[in-house]
């Protein structure tokens, strides 16, 4: 069985800094795609980065030259290192891996539980 496993998040001051991360574990063949979503209080969950196995990333216009997304393989793990932080990035980012459990089995989507960041003026 997969799992994801989210830290980092928090409470962090306009301007500051923030280092998410998150971690699979278990079974499976191999992770492809690797992704941060935020979901601010009332709004609809939204894409913030994504990295494929290649390492080629994508931003939110929102977050873009702020944030960072990255991979490290080895440690299947995903990060999401957010600078310059805004009162307006504060929700709950939860991390999404597309993985592949057997060789020539389809891709499935895990989502992590989710880790709330608040950023205060």
């Amino acid at each position: 069985q997969v799992r994801l496993g989210e830290g980092g998040g928090g409470r962090g001051e306009e301007g500051g800094k923030k280092n998410l991360s998150c971690a699979a574990s278990g079974s499976f063949f191999s992770i492809n795609a690797m992704g941060w979503y935020g979901q601010a209080p009332g709004k609809q969950r939204e894409l913030v980065a994504t990295i494929t196995s290649r390492e080629i990333t994508n931003y939110a216009d929102s977050v873009k030259g702020r944030f960072t997304i990255s991979r490290d393989n080895a440690k299947n793990t995903v990060y999401l290192q957010m600078n310059s932080l805004k009162p307006e990035d504060t929700g709950v980012y939860y991390c999404k891996f597309r993985i592949q459990q057997r060789r020539l089995w389809p891709e499935e989507d895990y989502w992590g539980q989710g880790t709330q960041v608040t950023v205060s003026s």
